[in-house]
């Protein structure tokens, strides 16, 4: 029996630190099963760094070259620690320095939290930026147009979100994209200030809709939008106000998608210029839900690949119970998730 044609699907990757890793496993499982053909991809903070990552490596030797790719900037980042700068970089070195003991995560929260970057980091050191730049060639990442691209930042004068396209990314786009303001300066791209896109997009789901023609959108999202327990910590408590505050710009953008397709499905909307869209999601579900945000600064690589086992066996359930469903229909239920 002859193999399925390939599906085309967009990418929408959320961000979340360290649990990018789990989205790094759901991509590896698709590139691995090789159905699913990506025109575009839009992402928001790790969700930038998975995507600019990946659209390197398919430049250079298709879906080996991005699995390899991801694979090569994963262990990098969990050999040089690049995703909790603060935890190793800054604050290891100043409290060594001063014969601080106690734990690290106590002097950091403390730190962050009654001090501005500005102020505990004045020379605006960012391990990450330099990361970036070492293991990302942006020369040939702008140069190439495999597949199309999309980052996501907030500008912090006008609150608006902002959409940088392949062709002119940096290292300082996908910082800004995943500029937390409590842990770094706004970066600075042509005078404006920015912080991160999943303020304003976690993934960005728009840039999906308007430059490109293809109907059928995954998401892959790594923080949790419901939970049945009550926090009662003030961990538990900044822990949750991190998820909702992350999934706030997403519901909005699942309401207005709902909205579009009720009306195109009623005849109010016809004729050129209209899609109705076919989203559908890959999360971790239960498994990731017993990760708090406060594990966003994990890069142990045990901690990497266990979540990045968890994306691989999510992405192959899915394929397996939703695969033909691409290009025909939507399997995500938007009106569970926002009524």
């Amino acid at each position: 029996m002859a193999a399925p044609a390939p599906k085309a699907s967009n990418l929408a990757l959320q961000g979340g630190g360290a649990h990018g890793a789990f989205t790094w496993g759901v991509l590896d499982a698709l590139l691995e099963d090789g159905r699913v053909d990506i025109p575009a991809i839009s992402g928001a903070s790790a969700g930038a760094m998975n995507a600019v990552v990946l659209a390197e490596g398919f430049a250079a030797r298709g879906q080996e070259g991005a699995r390899e790719a991801l694979h090569r900037f994963w262990l990098s980042v969990s050999e040089d620690g690049a995703l909790s700068p603060v935890q190793r970089t800054l604050f290891d070195a100043w409290f060594t320095a001063l014969g601080l003991g106690g734990p690290l995560r106590f002097w950091t929260d403390a730190v962050t939290h009654y001090s501005s970057p500005y102020e505990f980091n004045p020379l605006n050191l960012n391990p990450l930026r330099d990361h970036l730049a070492k293991m990302i060639d942006f020369e040939k990442l702008r140069a190439t147009d495999n597949l199309k691209l999309f980052v996501a930042a907030t500008n912090v004068h006008t609150g608006k979100g902002k959409i940088f396209t392949r062709r002119e990314l940096t290292a300082d786009h996908i910082m800004a994209s995943a500029c937390l303001p409590n842990l770094f300066q706004a970066v600075v791209i042509d005078g404006e200030p920015y912080w991160d896109g999943g303020y304003v997009g976690n993934p960005p789901l728009w840039p999906l809709f308007y430059d490109n023609a293809c109907k059928d959108t995954i998401i892959v999202q790594i923080n949790p939008i419901e939970r049945d327990t009550t926090p009662k910590t003030a961990l538990e408590i900044a822990n949750r106000l991190n998820e909702i505050t992350f999934n706030g710009a997403l519901l909005g953008e699942f309401r207005a998608v709902d909205f579009v397709i009720r009306l195109i499905d009623q005849g109010a909307l016809s004729g050129k210029g209209y899609i109705r869209p076919n989203l559908h999601r890959i999360d971790g579900a239960d498994k990731l839900k017993a990760f708090g945000a406060d594990t966003k600064s994990d890069t142990s690589w045990t901690f990497l690949t266990g979540l990045r086992d968890i994306g691989r066996a999510a992405a192959k359930a899915w394929l397996a119970a939703h695969f033909d469903n691409i290009g025909v229909n939507g399997t995500l239920d938007l009106a569970a998730k926002i009524r």
